[in-house]
């Protein structure tokens, strides 16, 4: 038999993935699920700080084969909305990704910037559609969509993965901790709070 605690746990949680999206009946209403959004903001503020630790020379910015020549045109909120309009991948891809993200950048010493942000992304979500997913579009679709070359595509996929070990699974409690930080993140920008993004 399942303590209160636990009980008030799931129910919170329930709430979160709702609120977030990430739930079929919550998604579809509303179109694009606030996942997007939240985690547009996450990122956009995560490049802004680390680009002025850059500037201020208070970082070192460790330069990987996912950094394009220029800043992409589309921002990081658009980028978003463009694969999961294209995609079709399930929203908590959208989650999963993030946390891969999170992992790659502790693994590589890497830091978000506007140069690298865009072809993470891309490839981080690929990898959580293939992971996650009963149905994914091809690495060559995939490249069409994030506006890279399909050899670019296999190559980031590949330096991704090993950077990673191979390590994709997420377990329900991390899934669950990483939700609650989007939804925290989503809840102070509502109310017009500054919250400290990590890196």
């Amino acid at each position: 038999m399942r303590s209160a605690g636990a009980l008030d746990s799931m129910a919170v949680l329930s709430e979160t993935f709702s609120s977030l999206g990430l739930e079929e009946s919550a998604a579809g209403q509303s179109g694009k699920p606030r996942v997007l959004s939240v985690l547009s903001s996450i990122l956009e503020g995560s490049v802004r700080k680390n680009e002025r630790l850059v500037r201020q020379s208070k970082m070192k910015d460790v330069i990987t084969m996912f950094h394009a020549s220029e800043v992409p045109a589309l921002s990081i909120r658009k980028y978003i909305e463009r694969i999961f309009k294209y995609s079709s991948c399930s929203n908590s891809c959208f989650v999963v990704a993030y946390i891969y993200i999170e992992r790659f950048l502790q693994r590589t010493g890497t830091c978000l910037t506007s140069l690298n942000v865009h072809r993470l992304l891309i490839t981080s979500i690929l990898i959580a559609a293939k992971f996650m997913d009963d149905d994914c579009y091809s690495n060559g679709y995939y490249a069409k969509v994030g506006g890279v070359s399909t050899a670019e595509m296999n190559n980031m996929e590949m330096a991704f993965l090993l950077s990673l070990d191979f390590k994709l699974y997420v377990t329900t409690e991390m899934f669950g901790k990483y939700c609650q930080q989007l939804e925290d993140v989503g809840r102070y920008r509502r109310h017009g709070h500054f919250l400290r993004l990590r890196q």
